[in-house]
């Protein structure tokens, strides 16, 4: 009897399709699906099928229902290596020097596989990306500027078009998410320190849009030696302050 041909049934085959979806990052943690009238027609299967295909994403843990409606992108690609870092980044401080060390791995990486590799939608999301970050460094909110450097480095990380590049960028940035901000705010005190980090990163941003590999990897490695230098000069500079503002209570407490 000649085989049969395995035919994949249509729930199989829109999971596929939407897992893939989130895999490259078209869908992010925290991204509503559209609703279900909407992707039905879009895959051109009926509600039942579109249901069985979302289920079966939710029993692996990379989509839920949340209460008031939507289905929801998790974080569960990068949360079983985010979680437990978290945790140890506050009682290991030296943590933080491995973390910027394979930072400037990945990213080196992903910077040149990015001049390599950028479709023109690439391109736009990253021009978009860097214009964002430009407007940030115009105003004194720390909290925008931390997102907007976050999402111009995932951008490039996207762009290296490596499946894992892009999720472990994302895990690492949001683990170095508090120092960015910290780092951001202690630099306000340092005359140049915001044009210098502008800087950096107009110059990763050139060397991928001019298609220049290795430029756009040093770029990259310069911009997180930069930020090694200066996260350590912070952490000092934090100690010092805390030093002393426990040797003035204990001043006013013994006199």
């Amino acid at each position: 009897m000649p085989n049969k041909v395995q035919v994949p049934r249509i729930s199989d085959a829109v999971a596929s399709t939407l897992e893939r979806r989130i895999l490259e990052g078209s869908l992010k943690p925290g991204d509503r699906l559209p609703p279900e009238r909407e992707l039905a027609a879009e895959f051109g299967v009926s509600r039942p099928s579109l249901r069985e295909a979302i289920q079966k994403l939710a029993s692996k843990g990379m989509v839920q229902s949340r209460q008031g409606g939507g289905t929801y992108v998790t974080a569960a690609l990068e949360s079983s290596f985010f979680d437990p870092w978290q945790d140890m980044m506050g009682s290991y401080p030296n943590l933080r020097e491995d973390m910027l060390e394979f930072r400037r791995m990945i990213e080196g990486q992903a910077a040149e596989w990015a001049a390599e590799r950028a479709t023109e939608a690439d391109l736009q999301r990253l021009n978009l990306a860097y214009e964002k970050l430009e407007a940030t460094f115009l105003n004194d909110d720390t909290e925008r500027r931390s997102e907007a450097d976050i999402a111009f480095h995932q951008a490039v990380g996207d762009a290296s078009h490596n499946v894992l590049i892009g999720h472990l960028s994302a895990a690492l940035l949001r683990l170095m998410h508090d120092n960015i901000r910290l780092n951001l705010g202690e630099l306000k005190s340092v005359p140049a320190a915001g044009r210098l980090l502008m800087s950096q990163h107009t110059a990763i941003h050139s060397a991928i849009v001019e298609r220049k590999p290795q430029a756009a990897r040093a770029a990259a490695e310069t911009h997180i030696d930069f930020v090694r230098e200066t996260l350590a000069q912070t952490l000092r500079s934090v100690a010092r302050r805390e030093t002393a503002e426990r040797r003035l209570q204990s001043d006013f407490t013994t006199s």
